[in-house]
């Protein structure tokens, strides 16, 4: 595989089926990489606007849906190249730890310095019968802490 490939799969970039794009530059010119989901989708998007093709023939040309087009250009309009970089798979945040769980654990911990992560999520489970990674709470107290510093400041 080659190294720009890798940083496309490590970026979730890559396009997860480039046999399926149609546009004769993808075969022809290296500089076209079918591989390359954002340089398909922009190459998308431009074939239409500035081809005049059609959403669905694009579309099809690039071996993505309609759905995929509307999605590609909403966020091209909205934050530019950027925007057609993939969004990372999952949660962005602890969302098993609302505010109220993260301020049980921070209650804990400011009146048992001592306690250990393993303890707290042996508590959280017991008190909320929530399964937590000792990691995620180390992060949400990161942020807390974090949140409070940047309110303190003037």
């Amino acid at each position: 595989m080659r190294k720009r490939h890798r940083s496309l799969l490590h970026r979730g970039s890559r396009n997860p089926k480039p046999e399926r794009v149609q546009d004769p530059l993808f075969s022809e010119d290296p500089f076209f990489d079918p591989e390359d989901l954002v340089q398909v989708k922009y190459e998308m998007l431009r074939r239409a606007r500035v081809d005049g093709a059609s959403v669905s023939a694009a579309a099809a040309l690039y071996g993505l849906s309609r759905p995929a087009f509307y999605e590609a250009h909403r966020r091209f309009e909205t934050h530019g190249l950027p925007g057609l970089l993939s969004k990372r798979p999952g949660p962005k945040e602890g969302h098993k730890l609302s505010e109220e769980v993260v301020d049980f654990v921070a209650a804990i911990v400011e009146q048992e310095p001592q306690t250990s992560t393993a303890e707290l999520v042996q508590r959280l489970e017991e008190r909320f019968a929530l399964r937590v990674h000792p990691r995620s709470i180390e992060r949400a107290l990161a942020r807390r802490r974090k949140k409070n510093l940047a309110r303190a400041e003037p």
